[in-house]
């Protein structure tokens, strides 16, 4: 070991590794191959969340390889080590999903969990499904030793009768087969192409929308974020993450030096510009709250208004995470929001550098219409848009890039659950004009805070996509396209109003101006809170139960913790 570059001695390694005391700790490192040279160098845990759940997982374990040969080439020790996913798309439309949001707090835990048990000195961390990159950021900021996010890579895009199609457009045709617009044979020919490889969703579905935050908020290395997850330069990244790790721990760089206020603002700026998914608006502030930042889903909605969306990507636009990285990938999206104004270029990144500097001699492309200049966006404010009112007194989000009307009002149709409201959607019974409401799917009631893709995607699928509003204290997939309202708060099982609408009540949505209401006074709604009661859930007990008692609103992140404000150590001082 090069013992001008890493001492040894205080890094929290050597609670395993040096002195007489820690010889039946060094025995076991012995058990495994490793020389005393290899003890002797920083531990790096390299963490994935491999698995054979789904494509977004399966290349990660190639990935690994080449981190961790980056981190033995500069003078460290890898020690790898996986972690759970729940990969949305399968658990998608059924109880199955109530684990999904969960999954993100037991990432972060499991592997704060491994790194305090075994004393690694940093992390890097590969990330396929959308809530294991939210996940394993979180991690790193909890822990605060030196950390390199990197994403497994998008997959790529299916061909179907001459276009490309993603795992959205296969949940949709679900809508259209019961509306007689597709046979059960189109289906089945739709599904064994759309998805061609190994990686996450193609579209800025939640996973490439948080994959673009790792780049944004300074903890991946700048065009990481953009390679399908086939191509062999996702191996060269990995190497660099591993080669760049080393660095971080020479300079004592750690995630609470770059994830600051600044930094999840600029975070907030691409997801706006992107068009990304909704769920941002829970994962940002969680990350937040790993470093003692207050930024709630109102900050986040603040950057949403007054951002432009420029990048032209599904549900939508019309382009996939593929072709984003063929035009120079989110460095291209942050270098035409740097240039705007709409970027903090002074935020320090895992290279050591300021976003600024990253982007220095990147130059946008002008033969290419997937990203927009700042000076000529496809809107002027973001993709995304925050909502409240006396129907969401702390807030909701709604995704509108690609929609044409931002105003709507009906008469609410009201259902307990999604399972109700599918049904429904599936039976057509419904009306043109309507509100749907989905309640009690909000992350204590749920509890988990599912994803409603299946419903939307069916509702888009029949071809009433703008024809309807569907509002929920649930949340919606990155996939959701159409005006579909989330995280409402507070959500139906604390008694907040979504659980006191009624079947024809008027429920009027404005995405220019941020509202969302229900037209009843306060007194009526007083006096319907005074008769309503708590739900029961089914699940009394396990992980799911656990988790309900611990969670908070949607507007704060759905965490589970309090976070950095009352810590008295930080785990990389032990």
């Amino acid at each position: 070991m090069d013992s001008k570059r890493f001492d040894k001695t205080k890094l929290p390694s050597r609670h395993v590794s040096i002195g007489t005391n820690k010889a039946p700790h060094r025995s076991y490192y012995y058990a495994m191959g490793l020389e005393q040279s290899d003890i002797d160098k920083p531990f790096v845990g390299v963490v994935t969340t491999w698995n054979e759940a789904a494509p977004c997982n399966i290349a990660l374990s190639r990935q690994a390889k080449s981190v961790k040969k980056g981190v033995k080439e500069a003078g460290g020790t890898p020690r790898e080590f996986t972690t759970i996913t729940v990969t949305d798309g399968i658990a998608m439309g059924h109880e199955g999903m109530r684990s999904s949001l969960v999954s993100r707090e037991i990432i972060a835990d499991s592997t704060e969990l491994t790194v305090r048990g075994h004393c690694y000195d940093a992390i890097v961390g590969l990330a396929g499904c959308d809530k294991s990159l939210p996940g394993l950021m979180m991690a790193m900021v909890r822990l605060n030793v030196p950390s390199v996010f990197m994403y497994g890579g998008s997959i790529l895009p299916g061909k179907f009768r001459g276009k490309d199609v993603t795992v959205v457009d296969v949940f949709e045709a679900v809508g259209m087969y019961q509306a007689g617009k597709m046979t059960e044979e189109d289906v089945r020919e739709l599904e064994c192409v759309a998805c061609p490889s190994a990686g996450s969703c193609g579209g800025q579905f939640t996973a490439n929308t948080m994959a673009t935050v790792s780049e944004a908020i300074g903890l991946a290395i700048p065009g990481s974020a953009g390679a399908p997850a086939p191509y062999e330069s996702r191996d060269e990244y990995a190497y660099k993450s591993g080669i760049e790790i080393m660095n971080l721990i020479e300079n004592n760089l750690r995630p609470r030096d770059i994830v600051t206020l600044k930094s999840l603002e600029n975070a907030a700026t691409v997801v706006a510009a992107s068009g990304g998914s909704t769920n941002a608006a829970l994962h940002l502030p969680a990350i937040a709250n790993e470093a003692g930042i207050d930024f709630d889903i109102h900050d986040v909605a603040k950057i949403f208004k007054k951002t432009p969306y420029i990048a032209d990507l599904k549900p939508g636009g019309k382009y996939v995470a593929k072709d984003m990285f063929e035009v120079g990938g989110v460095p291209i999206l942050m270098k035409t929001l740097l240039d705007g104004g709409y970027l903090h270029g002074e935020c320090i990144t895992v290279t050591g550098k300021t976003i600024e500097q990253n982007l220095q001699h990147v130059v946008f492309p002008s033969n290419q219409d997937v990203i927009y200049p700042v000076t000529s966006p496809i809107s002027s404010s973001g993709g995304v848009v925050g909502l409240k009112g006396n129907l969401a007194p702390k807030g909701a989000i709604v995704k509108v890039a690609g929609m044409k009307n931002l105003i709507f009002s009906g008469p609410a149709r009201v259902f307990d659950s999604e399972d109700d409201c599918f049904k429904a959607v599936q039976d057509k019974k419904y009306n043109s004009g309507e509100v749907l409401v989905i309640r009690y799917e909000g992350p204590k009631g749920g509890p988990g805070m599912r994803e409603m893709l299946a419903t939307t995607a069916a509702l888009y699928g029949q071809g009433v996509g703008e024809e309807v509003a569907l509002i929920t204290d649930g949340r919606f997939s990155g996939g959701t396209r159409g005006f579909c309202i989330g995280h409402v708060g507070p959500e139906a099982a604390k008694g907040g109003p979504i659980a006191l609408i009624k079947n024809g009540d008027i429920i009027s949505i404005d995405a220019n101006e941020g509202t969302l209401n229900v037209e009843i006074s306060d007194a009526e709604l007083a006096e319907r809170k005074l008769e309503w009661k708590p739900r029961v859930t089914n699940y009394q007990t396990g992980a799911l139960w656990k988790y309900s008692q611990e969670v908070s609103d949607a507007e704060k992140g759905a965490i589970t913790h309090p976070g950095a404000k009352l810590e008295t150590h930080v785990y990389a001082d032990l």
